[in-house]
């Protein structure tokens, strides 16, 4: 029987990294990067071709963190790293981040560098993040404690949004409906603020307990140990069946995930939607997925979490199909409407999908390797998101609609399904 009791200080300290970093993945990566990418940083650009170069940029920020991952993840494993490589990723992305503040008018190269190292970084300390996920609750407790972190991600990212809407708000917005460059720009400073502020109850309260013992080694040895386990840990994957299989379902449905969570606010501009329009439906997405977070947590106890994770599977691949039809609409309030049916559709899954993929996998592996064995699942994800935002980017490139590349994601979801389907049980309700 799951425990109810109340949280630890130290799954308190964890729950609010996730309200941490939310911030930057509303602000920066979900709804106005794409769109400073689009209006400002491409200026001049053909529609189809800035699009298709937002989701290039995306995919190489996947390609560089997948390779990075498993070898710091092993790193990380040796006692008392976790947490140092935690925060130097968080400083790294920090630093990144600040630098968009400064981009030029039709600096898109520029721009596309400075948000993949924000990326790279901002990943890899979710990486380190979620490998502590065993450190700081019990296997019982771990459905309940990553919805948590992604309720309250979601909630308390509201916030700092609301804050950053209100800047743009008061330099005007252009005669399309085009947002403004410095209130866009300050919204950045504003997410990273906000990171760095609630990163501190986990920087002061969260204390890594499993790890390999690493005392007395040099930086050499160290590194040829990493690549060593690593070896032995791909192995180890290869042979566990429940894990493996299990990663390749995820590679194939979290890259669909990923791909629409950050290209969703291009598409939309790609219909000529309003960039105000779109920002409103990104926060009505944040607001009703802290509730639906929540009751996926719960019903994982209920039901167990294969189950909900394939209704979230079913409902991605049905926003695939609905934004493929919105083009094709008579009005722009036809538009408009299935735009926001298709965000009440995420809100309801996104949240679900990634904490229960998360517990799940932590409730797999062994806790002594949990960053290396997260880097491996970091480089399922991240792997996956090269395909998703390239294939998008591909098919929108030859068609020169953006709807094609939307639709054939749902193919992801179809592959993904299969393999969850065929996934070993791991444990009681797994």
């Amino acid at each position: 029987m799951p425990s109810t009791k109340a949280l630890t200080k130290e799954e308190r300290g964890w729950i609010l990294y996730d309200v941490a970093n939310s911030a930057f993945t509303l602000i920066v990566i979900t709804t106005f990067m794409p769109i400073f990418f689009k209006d400002y940083a491409s200026a001049g650009a053909d529609s189809a071709a800035s699009t298709a170069a937002w989701a290039f940029t995306v995919s190489g920020s996947s390609l560089v963190l997948a390779i990075l991952s498993p070898i710091l993840g092993a790193l990380a494993d040796y006692k008392g790293l976790k947490k140092k490589f935690w925060g130097v990723a968080i400083l790294l992305g920090l630093v990144f981040g600040a630098g968009l503040m400064f981009i030029g008018r039709g600096r898109w190269l520029l721009a596309a560098a400075l948000y993949l190292g924000a990326s790279v970084a901002y990943n890899a300390a979710s990486t380190f993040y979620d490998a502590f996920l065993p450190d700081i609750t019990s296997p019982d407790r771990m459905d309940r404690v990553s919805a948590l972190g992604f309720g309250w991600g979601y909630i308390g990212s509201v916030v700092p949004f609301l804050v950053a809407m209100g800047v743009i708000l008061a330099f005007g917005l252009g005669s399309g409906g085009e947002l403004p460059p410095t209130g866009v720009k300050i919204a950045f400073g504003i997410a990273l603020v906000w990171w760095a502020l609630f990163s501190l109850p986990m920087a002061r309260g969260v204390s890594q307990k499993h790890g390999i013992e690493g005392k007395g080694l040099g930086l050499g040895r160290a590194v040829r140990g990493a690549f060593s386990r690593l070896w032995a840990t791909l192995k180890d994957a290869r042979g566990n069946k429940p894990v493996f299989v299990f990663l390749l379902a995820y590679f194939f449905y979290i890259d669909g995930v990923h791909t629409i969570i950050s290209t969703a606010t291009a598409y939309g501009r790609d219909l000529g939607l309003s960039a105000v329009f779109l920002v409103v439906l990104v926060l009505f997405i944040q607001v009703v997925a802290w509730p639906f977070a929540l009751l996926f947590g719960r019903g994982a106890q209920r039901f167990g979490r294969k189950p909900l994770i394939f209704i979230a599977i079913g409902v991605y691949a049905l926003v695939c199909f609905c934004a493929f039809l919105i083009p094709s609409l008579a009005g722009q309030g036809a538009k408009m409407a299935l735009f926001w049916g298709m965000a009440f559709l995420i809100a309801s899954s996104q949240g679900g999908i990634q904490a229960l993929s998360r517990s799940y996998y932590a409730a797999l592996i062994p806790a002594e390797k949990s960053a290396e064995y997260f880097g491996f699942y970091d480089v399922f994800g991240k792997v996956a998101a090269i395909l998703g935002p390239f294939l998008l980017g591909l098919m929108t490139k030859l068609t020169g609609e953006s709807r094609w590349g939307i639709l054939s994601l749902s193919i992801l979801f179809v592959i993904g399904g299969f393999f969850l389907a065929i996934t070993p049980k791991a444990g009681e309700k797994a």
